[in-house]
């Protein structure tokens, strides 16, 4: 069972949301009437999911939205009526898993929770990928670059400058981009 938090700024919507959650299994951690000091009522509320129903998303519901993505992200559903490409497009860019136009068949509620749980993983998934590699390529970077002191000042060739981190990483017991950014910190100091 998810626990739900509710956004809107009518209660009898609110209402008709808190039902059809609860028909479709689902609890309802709360109902709000706006999405201002969201990342404070999510800290406290530990909702799985974030619904908001409304007219048209604000600018400051899209930065606080955007805060929360960093800071603590959940699955997040908007149901509106604007169509505005560039606002649904500011909606995706500020973590929104999914973005639902037109009167809602409240029957169809339980899928979309489904679909922006599945898009919110997935997309969590490729900014790990992402952090990844951008570690991985700034640690290519730094063992590059101690390379380059090593063959420089000692005279190495590549493979005996990469022989020579590699051993000093061994002996240290720490990882080759650590060693390798000692190095290039040191580098910077001496040379």
């Amino acid at each position: 069972m998810l626990r739900i938090l509710i956004i809107d700024e009518s209660r009898a919507r609110a209402a008709e949301l808190c039902a059809a959650l609860a028909m479709a299994g689902h609890q309802v951690a709360a109902v709000l009437p706006s999405a201002l000091d969201l990342t404070a009522q999510i800290e406290q509320i530990k909702p799985d999911v974030i619904l908001i129903e409304t007219d048209s998303p604000s600018r400051d519901t899209l930065e606080n939205l955007a805060v929360m993505e960093r800071e603590m992200p959940r699955p997040v559903i908007i149901l509106t009526q604007d169509r505005d490409a560039a606002l649904m497009r500011a909606a995706f860019q500020a973590g929104v898993s999914a973005y639902v136009v037109d009167n809602l068949d409240l029957a169809r509620l339980k899928p979309i929770v489904d679909v922006a749980i599945a898009r919110f993983e997935a997309h969590q998934l490729l900014k790990q990928e992402l952090a990844t590699a951008t570690r991985k390529l700034s640690e290519r970077k730094l063992i590059d670059k101690a390379k380059g002191i090593l063959m420089k000042t000692r005279s190495l060739d590549e493979d005996q400058a990469y022989a020579a981190l590699r051993k000093l990483a061994m002996d240290r017991a720490q990882p080759l981009g650590k060693v390798a950014g000692d190095l290039v910190e040191m580098a910077k100091l001496l040379l």
